[in-house]
């Protein structure tokens, strides 16, 4: 085990919680992840890590299903524009590579360089699907459970309504 999964498998414990957990062949987009997830219960997640085009990044976790305009969340966020992070700045920034990106890399963050940006709808559901540091296993653990794993980080997440901002 890896020094970060270490350390989040110690969060979780000292925090009491218990994800379930589901090892899987590598995936490295949300489409090969899809048919292992149907064993797993929650709402599944697509995590985007963003680069603002005068630095900052911010990590975007949102349901699977969830179109973004990169245009406005970037306006919403003060932020002018945004590309997607390469896998050099995934690994220097968050610790791991594509296909493994979700809101518990922040454990990685040890700067706190990274935003977290959380759809607000996604947290409705009673549980949440992400990737624990790698491709090749998905955890679900309890919407609240996330969001106290990420501020055990010393992350802040910020909830946007998606809904509102498409039609703002």
């Amino acid at each position: 085990m890896s020094d970060a999964r270490a350390e989040l498998a110690a969060i979780f414990n000292r925090l009491g919680i218990q994800p379930v957990e589901i090892e899987h062949p590598p995936v490295h987009t949300v489409e090969e992840a899809l048919p292992f997830w149907n064993s797993l219960d929650g709402v599944h997640t697509k995590n985007l890590l963003l680069k603002g085009a005068k630095g900052g990044l911010w990590l975007v976790c949102v349901p699977t299903d969830r179109r973004l305009d990169l245009k406005a969340l970037a306006a919403h966020l003060g932020a002018k524009k945004f590309s997607f992070a390469s896998a050099d700045t995934l690994m220097e920034s968050l610790g791991v590579v594509q296909g493994s990106v979700s809101p518990l890399a922040l454990v990685n963050d040890k700067s706190g360089a990274v935003q977290l940006v959380l759809a607000k709808d996604m947290l409705a559901h009673r549980r949440i699907t992400v990737h624990p540091l790698v491709n090749t296993a998905t955890m679900s653990l309890a919407s609240g459970d996330l969001l106290r794993v990420v501020e055990a980080t010393g992350h802040k997440p910020e909830m946007i309504d998606f809904d509102a901002l498409a039609s703002g």
